[in-house]
């Protein structure tokens, strides 16, 4: 293994803790009903039940971007990360609350990092090999 893929295999598992690590005490909080959650739902004015449904997907996919194998399972899982904080930051800059998107944000880029530096033992292969 080459330098530079050892690197790329230890950024991988440092964004993907902190990915999961951070995914998890959100989907806890988020089912729990912290006041904080409640609070920026009620702000935002999405209705309480969003944020059972929120932490749920978070939990499911710290676990499957965590796991082995499922290649498909993570990518729907690192999809659903973009998505949800997309829209987080949304709805935040919407609400003239720009100071609430670092969170997101962060969880937006270490997606993409993880993703981005995912090894190929948990990528999906090539639909059309490029030879």
């Amino acid at each position: 293994m080459s330098d530079n893929s050892k690197g790329k295999v230890v950024g991988y598992w440092i964004t993907t803790a902190i990915l999961a690590v951070l995914l998890l005490a959100a989907g806890f909080m988020d089912l729990m009903g912290q006041p904080e959650v409640t609070e920026s739902l009620q702000r935002l004015g999405y209705p309480m039940y969003l944020a059972a449904l929120l932490g749920t997907v978070k939990l499911l996919a710290a676990i499957a971007i965590l796991a082995p194998n499922y290649a498909r399972l993570k990518e729907w899982a690192y999809a659903g990360v973009v998505f949800i904080m997309t829209g987080a930051i949304y709805s935040h800059i919407r609400m003239d609350e720009a100071e609430q998107t670092l969170m997101p944000m962060l969880l937006l880029l270490l997606a993409f990092g993880s993703w981005y530096l995912r090894p190929p033992s948990r990528k999906l292969p090539d639909l059309i090999p490029i030879k």
